[in-house]
């Protein structure tokens, strides 16, 4: 026995080759990468720190004279909370790049903020609250032109789009194992091969993983996060697919068939998760609705908790709506297993919890 990238104990390969070897290059493959430039981390939230803080940190320790760094108004909050860490303590400039109402980059806006003076653009492929996909082409022409580093969240992407050629389009990639039916706490960062010197280790140790991430690797969690990118990246998974965008679209039009105010917030269609629904009951406390729904049905608010006070979501807020109208939002999550009873059962479920709720006269005032 012996640990999996240790070459001093007999037997253990090295990490090229057995199984974690082969763990990333399935992963690798997935996005059309190789296999050393794919790095196990516990999860996305890992991978955006080793991303964003490993650049920045070793460029400001190498004074490099980019000192502006760009992060979508709607990204992950440990994104923008490492924001908020390199203004304080290592003075970036960091910017928020607008989005429209459904969450979407407005191009014209990015370009504008893009100049010789920008190190690191931070956009995620697919929104985890309102399900925008991004169009990720031209956002990487524009970053790619500009000389700065473009750093792509992809952790939701797998379910929603086919990522084959997105590692020639973002220079650092994160990914998370349970977001593509794989175990949780694994995930993976994608860095370009000749970009990895610029990265400072947020892990020091025993080198492991071309001296970017130290520390011995959960074998069982990454081979079953390879056999995860393998499954996602099959011809099969392209269907279920589809069939979980109908299954989404008709649970969808069943909400907005109800006699309740309803409202969708992001775009319907092809540039969305397919298996989100953000929607708003107007008049309603989105809080409330769950409440009535347990333990039945299970959902999220449009709502995030910070030191204890319940505060809007900044992605709803970032695409425009209001406190109010933020608070009456609910998510909606479905996957591959999600069935059509079950879609008819949720749906009767809400209509209940809603008609409850107004007959005790919790609604709020519209």
């Amino acid at each position: 026995m012996g640990r999996e990238h240790d070459h001093r104990h007999l037997g253990a390969p090295p990490r090229s080759g057995g199984a974690e070897g082969t763990a990333a290059q399935q992963v690798a493959h997935l996005i059309g990468a190789d296999a050393d430039e794919i790095i196990f981390t516990s999860g996305a939230t890992e991978s955006n720190n080793l991303a964003i803080l490993g650049l920045a940190r070793r460029a400001a320790m190498a004074n490099i004279a980019r000192k502006r760094i760009l992060l979508s108004a709607i990204e992950h909050k440990c994104v923008l909370s490492m924001g908020r860490v390199l203004e304080e303590q290592y003075g970036y400039i960091v910017e928020s790049i607008p989005v429209d109402r459904n969450g979407h980059i407005k191009s014209a806006e990015l370009e504008k903020l893009l100049g010789d003076d920008v190190l690191l653009v931070s956009i995620m492929a697919v929104n985890n609250e309102i399900g925008s996909i991004q169009d990720i082409n031209p956002i990487s022409e524009a970053i790619r032109k500009s000389g700065a580093i473009f750093h792509c969240d992809a952790a939701q992407a797998p379910i929603a789009i086919t990522m084959e050629s997105l590692a020639a389009k973002a220079d650092m990639i994160s990914l998370s194992g349970h977001k593509m039916y794989g175990p949780k706490g694994i995930g993976a960062l994608y860095i370009r091969r000749d970009l990895q010197d610029e990265i400072e280790p947020l892990i020091y140790g025993g080198g492991q993983q071309n001296g970017l991430r130290s520390g011995t690797l959960p074998t069982p969690l990454c081979v079953g996060m390879g056999a995860a990118a393998e499954y996602i990246g099959s011809p099969e998974v392209s269907e279920r697919r589809k069939d979980l965008q109908d299954r989404t679209n008709r649970f969808l039009d069943m909400l907005l068939a109800l006699s309740w105010p309803t409202k969708l917030h992001g775009e319907e269609g092809q540039k969305r998760h397919p298996g989100n629904i953000s929607i708003g009951f107007r008049g309603f406390n989105a809080e409330n609705i769950l409440g009535a729904l347990q333990p039945h049905l299970a959902a999220s608010t449009g709502s995030a908790c910070t030191s204890g006070i319940p505060e809007p979501s900044h992605v709803l807020k970032a695409v425009g709506l209001t406190t109010e109208e933020a608070k009456s939002v609910i998510r909606f999550s479905l996957g591959f297993e999600t069935s059509d009873q079950e879609v008819d059962v949720a749906v009767k479920l809400i209509d209940m919890a809603l008609q409850r709720l107004s007959d005790s006269q919790t609604m709020r005032t519209a």
